[in-house]
């Protein structure tokens, strides 16, 4: 018997699902590494930051040009512009990018920037803007909302799966629990499950599972450990000065010494699903 999220599931297909980006395979052998700012600020500053990041073997750009945030005081992004911005900077470095979509108006100008659209933890359960990316052939990663289980996050799959569009990368940001000392509660035990009960790919997001910039990289470390295909980092070159996001962005020489560390490891083995 199929569980409620049936195209998202492992009984529906066995193999796992692989969603290539250009020349970026996630959900195959090797792990991917999504980096960069959280808000797209500066343009220059942007190129800059995405040719050292392609420089070190990151595999694609994210930044975000419109920022759904708690506070409507607090910094909501460039809009238009900075999606131009973000799009300039990925074809300067030679990067595909990421970007969250927030509002189904911004839909076409999303589209004709991005190479992969975010579907960011607050939309999770947005079922109209899942229906909308489900209509494209555009890679869509879902981010787990805050609050919500697993099998939440995988029947907000289905709403895209469902729609036609099997390019649905999955993404553990962490849910909210009773512990103050970091920003969420990175769940490793989301990672394990969820490779074990979908075919989609999955990566991690340690920069808002945790908030800690010293917490980023070890658990970024274990998301892997535990089954992710890929993980997405917050990387500024000035954190103190970041509009959005400082405390928990890498500088870019920590994020190089991580990238060392992957090649390193080499090709990793592929994994057997019980």
């Amino acid at each position: 018997m199929l569980p409620p999220y049936k195209l998202a599931s492992r009984e529906w297909q066995r193999e796992n699902t692989v969603v290539r980006i250009g020349d970026c395979q996630v959900g195959g052998d090797a792990p991917v590494v999504i980096a960069g700012p959280c808000a797209v600020e500066d343009e220059e500053m942007l190129v800059r930051l995405a040719c050292r990041l392609k420089a070190m073997g990151v595999h694609m750009l994210r930044g975000g040009a419109y920022k759904p945030r708690t506070s409507p005081y607090t910094f909501q992004g460039l809009g238009a512009e900075g999606l131009r911005m973000l799009h300039a900077a990925g074809r300067a470095a030679g990067l595909p990018v990421v970007t969250e979509l927030t509002d189904v108006r911004h839909l076409a100008e999303v589209c004709r920037y991005a190479d992969v659209i975010q579907i960011g933890s607050r939309n999770m359960q947005n079922f109209g803007l899942l229906r909308e990316v489900g209509r494209l052939r555009v890679p869509v990663l879902l981010k787990r909302g805050f609050a919500a289980t697993i099998e939440e996050w995988l029947l907000a799959a289905e709403y895209i799966l469902v729609g036609g569009n099997r390019e649905v990368i999955l993404c553990e940001r962490g849910i909210r629990s009773f512990e103050p000392y970091t920003r969420n509660t990175f769940d490793i035990n989301a990672v394990a499950a969820v490779k074990h009960l979908s075919h989609l790919p999955l990566v991690a997001d340690p920069s808002h599972g945790t908030g800690r910039r010293e917490l980023v990289l070890p658990v970024a470390r274990a998301a892997l450990a535990a089954g992710a295909d890929g993980v997405m980092l917050e990387v500024h070159p000035q954190p103190d000065k970041a509009l959005s996001d400082g405390p928990q962005s890498l500088l870019p020489g920590d994020l190089a010494g991580f990238m060392e560390e992957l090649r390193g490891a080499g090709r990793r083995r592929p994994r057997v699903i019980a």
